[in-house]
């Protein structure tokens, strides 16, 4: 046989032999592990990666898998929305206003009129000045306290009213433990 000179391969054949090796390359790559997984992502951690493969060794067959660390979610962390100077009317049920109150607006009652209309003019004098003397003396008893609004990370909002004045501003990020407000 006298060798061919000068006349090559048909181009079809020169294809399928670079397919070939290509091919023969990613199989090699893929059994050694050079390649990634052929899903295209991550997989989802769970607790134990199972490689049942009857070539793995016995250690390996089960590990653990990786940790991801989560974020902590507050259910009790916020912002502060508002906070708002509350004036609240105090009791009055001591009595000493109603009393006061009576008795003045009965003497300047009993200043008008003659006979039966003095009579009159005393008792509403009197009642008039029992109920301006009970809620002079509610005024006199205000209390100021400070209603706190907080929207918690939840979406949710919960008002908090503290006794005395409040460092609290609007945006400032909180805890509520127990109805009482923390900083973060």
């Amino acid at each position: 046989m006298e060798p061919q000179t000068g006349k090559s391969l048909h181009p079809l054949v020169w294809v399928a032999g670079v397919v070939f090796i290509v091919f023969c390359g990613a199989g090699v790559a893929a059994l050694m592990g050079w390649t990634p997984s052929s899903a295209g992502k991550q997989a989802e951690p769970s607790p134990a990666v199972r490689l049942d493969h009857p070539g793995a060794p016995a250690a390996e067959r089960l590990r653990p898998a990786a940790k991801v660390p989560v974020a902590a979610i507050c259910a009790e962390c916020g912002v502060i929305q508002s906070v708002q100077e509350v004036d609240t009317n105090g009791p009055g049920g001591s009595g000493i206003g109603a009393i006061g109150g009576a008795v003045v607006g009965g003497v300047l009652g009993h200043q008008v009129g003659q006979g039966d209309g003095r009579k009159v003019a005393t008792v509403v004098g009197a009642v008039g000045g029992a109920l301006a003397g009970n809620e002079i003396e509610k005024r006199v008893n205000v209390a100021k306290t400070f209603e706190i609004t907080v929207r918690l990370d939840d979406g949710s909002s919960r008002a908090i009213t503290e006794a005395n004045a409040t460092s609290w501003r609007v945006g400032d990020k909180v805890r509520v433990v127990n109805g009482v407000i923390h900083a973060r």
